[in-house]
């Protein structure tokens, strides 16, 4: 495996730098035997009643700042909070200034400590070479609650963009960049499950009108999604682990879905590997998905079967990425660059904010 076999070849132009308006305006291609072009809007009709969409609820924390260490301009963004709520896991730009004990100083009275990786309890396998950790206070050194902070980082954060929109984040970004599902969630993602983001009040009760039912789940997206592969055998790439939680109730009514014949509709990668984590056959060929609460480290390559959906709904992905690699696994390397390619030429809008496309497993005949 050549992490070149997962390129294809991208106009800048065909990356949407804004979302489509309304949130369901934009275009889907269905990926079955054969391709279809249509709309978001036309989802209901590839989908039946006894259907189920299981959907990220994980809410996007705007968690971008922008600082100075000494007198360099730095650029910060949280990934995951370590058991002490004051100190989080981070990436920054330009890594290489910041060692452990140098200080960042932020707008509105706000700093920050680098604090080495064996003072905090983030996970071993979380500690990568590209993260550092950051204890932030007021600078006046009097105490900082949580809720403080909170307030404070909704006031001076910035939603994370991907860095290939090359643009700064705009105030529409703060709703455009969650989904309807995260509302009332607490902001624990890095990124936005993308796929998510389509999903109007419109098209949902057009989906409940059709008899398709509706579940939640949360993977906590975070460090692996600006992470870029840069092994040249993909298998040697390291994911990173992110926590997930499947609800005793969600995992049973998607049991009791697909034990009736309906089919099991994944909205976006996040929701593949979660529930990949907890789905397994049982002694008797049947499968299971299990409730989970922990850490998902499943890597999803071509040639690992997914057992877990029967769709997926999901953007378009970047060039040698994981998640181009996961969506190969679903569908078919060959299929799915055909797809990307016909999409180029179609003049499909790519990534975070671009259009969508529908998913049939390779095993599963859409027709």
């Amino acid at each position: 495996m050549r992490l070149e076999e997962f390129n294809y070849f991208l106009p800048p132009e065909r990356i949407a730098k804004h979302p489509a308006r309304p949130r369901d305006a934009g275009r889907l291609l269905v990926v079955g035997d054969s391709l279809g072009d249509g709309t978001l809007l036309d989802l209901p009709k590839y989908l039946k009643a006894g259907d189920l969409l299981v959907v990220n609820n994980v809410r996007v924390l705007a968690g971008r700042l922008t600082g100075r260490l000494d007198t360099q301009a730095v650029e910060i963004t949280l990934l995951e909070q370590d058991k002490d709520p004051a100190v989080w896991a981070a990436l920054a730009k330009p890594r290489k200034i910041f060692t452990p004990g140098a200080e960042i100083s932020f707008a509105g009275g706000m700093m920050a400590r680098v604090v080495p990786p064996n003072e905090v309890s983030v996970p071993q396998e979380a500690k990568g070479a590209s993260q550092l950790f950051l204890a932030f206070a007021w600078q006046e050194k009097r105490a900082l609650s949580a809720s403080a902070f909170a307030a404070w980082l909704e006031s001076y954060g910035d939603m994370p963009l991907p860095p290939y929109l090359k643009r700064a984040a705009a105030s529409a970004d703060r709703q455009d960049y969650q989904t309807l599902f995260s509302a009332g969630h607490e902001p624990r993602a890095a990124a936005a499950p993308t796929a998510g983001l389509h999903f109007s009040a419109r098209l949902l009760g057009a989906l409940e009108a059709s008899g398709v039912e509706r579940v939640e789940l949360t993977l906590e997206v975070g460090a692996g999604t600006f992470l870029p592969v840069r092994s040249e055998d993909p298998r040697q790439h390291k994911i990173h682990p992110e926590r997930g939680q499947i609800a005793p109730q969600v995992a049973e009514k998607i049991n009791q879905t697909r034990h009736a014949g309906g089919r099991i509709v994944a909205v976006g990668t996040t929701s593949v590997r979660l529930l990949e984590s907890a789905t397994k056959p049982t002694a008797h060929g049947r499968l299971e998905t299990q409730p989970f609460d922990g850490v998902c480290t499943n890597y999803i390559l071509p040639g690992t079967e997914i057992l877990s959906a029967d769709l997926m709904l999901t953007n378009f992905h970047l060039p040698r990425s994981t998640l181009l690699m996961l969506v190969c696994a679903f569908s078919g390397q060959e299929r799915i660059l055909h797809a990307y390619r016909h999409a180029v030429a179609a003049g499909y809008r790519f990534f975070s904010y671009g259009d969508a496309c529908l998913l049939y497993r390779s095993n599963y005949r859409s027709t």
